[in-house]
């Protein structure tokens, strides 16, 4: 199955297992009765990484666990290990499957392994989850924008225009491909789109980071030698926080629309990393937080 858009015209279906599930309603509107709604499915899904270190020996370790909506899961995992600076291409990964026998409650793969190329080294110290605290000056968003510039390696990123009446259409054009948003109401999206105003590929997941984790990780199995996002936009369903900046960033995406607010921390990186930042994103408005020449 075509993982891209525009190849075929349209967003590919979400895959199995399914993303929303119905459960008994007994209240809805002003009646009382017994009926059914679908909602969103929520599971934990553990990450394994396995390694040799530099004397031969081989070493695995459970490094995450995340709430996320099944489906897309060993891309979310690959974005996930590109956006903590584990990997910076597809040939890091050796191998990445799931393991383990399913859930016993619902029968899911609730569990990935990944495993990293021979060469490639890792020091679980350097999560950066671990990061963004510094002993010279406590928890700031200094030493959280430092551990970001220590992380992120420097890219020369494609730039990316895209004319203002485009960039407006996009909001409209992201609902007709949110399939289970529109079945919930309850998903994030990611989405990844041109100059031209098209949406290349969209994911969802009741996560914000899973969903843009999950484009990520699609993106960077097509394209060894380049950033996940080089040449691309990407918009956010929701708010642009400082978090999925850093994952932008990563990828070497020059621009970032959000149909919600983005925070101060996340219009500093933006600033920091030349990335278009766009807000409050809808049809007949937006504002554009730093880096306007993504705009015209």
């Amino acid at each position: 199955m075509s993982e891209t858009a525009s190849a075929r015209g349209a967003i590919p279906a979400a895959e199995a297992p399914a993303q929303s599930v119905r459960v008994p309603v007994r209240f809805r509107g002003r009646g009382l009765g017994r009926e059914t709604d679908l909602v969103t499915v929520e599971e934990p899904l553990e990450v394994r990484l396995a390694w040799q270190e530099s004397a031969g020996a081989p070493r695995e370790l459970s490094i995450a666990i995340t709430m996320r909506t099944p489906g897309h899961d060993l891309d979310l995992v690959r974005g996930f290990l590109f956006g903590e600076g584990v990997v910076r291409r597809a040939a890091d990964l050796a191998d990445v499957d799931f393991c383990g026998p399913p859930s016993p409650d619902k029968g899911l793969a609730n569990v990935v392994k990944a495993t990293l190329a021979p060469q490639v080294r890792f020091d679980p110290e350097r999560l950066s989850r671990h990061v963004f605290t510094s002993s010279s000056c406590g928890v700031c968003g200094k030493a959280s924008l430092d551990a970001v510039r220590v992380q992120m390696p420097v890219r020369q990123r494609r730039p990316l225009a895209i004319s203002l009446a485009r960039l407006q259409r996009l909001p409209e054009a992201l609902r007709q491909f949110q399939t289970e948003f529109t079945r919930t109401g309850g998903l994030h999206a990611s989405a990844s789109f041109d100059s031209d105003g098209n949406i290349r590929r969209v994911r969802e997941d009741v996560g914000r980071h899973n969903a843009l984790d999950k484009l990520i990780g699609a993106d960077l199995r097509g394209a060894d030698h380049a950033p996940p996002l080089d040449g691309m936009g990407l918009l956010l369903s929701g708010r642009a926080s400082f978090e999925l900046l850093q994952k932008a960033a990563m990828s070497a995406t020059a621009l970032v629309a959000a149909i919600g607010p983005p925070s101060s921390l996340a219009i500093e990186l933006a600033e920091e990393a030349g990335i278009t930042l766009v807000g409050f994103l809808k049809a007949a408005s937006c504002n554009v937080y730093a880096d306007p020449h993504g705009v015209f």
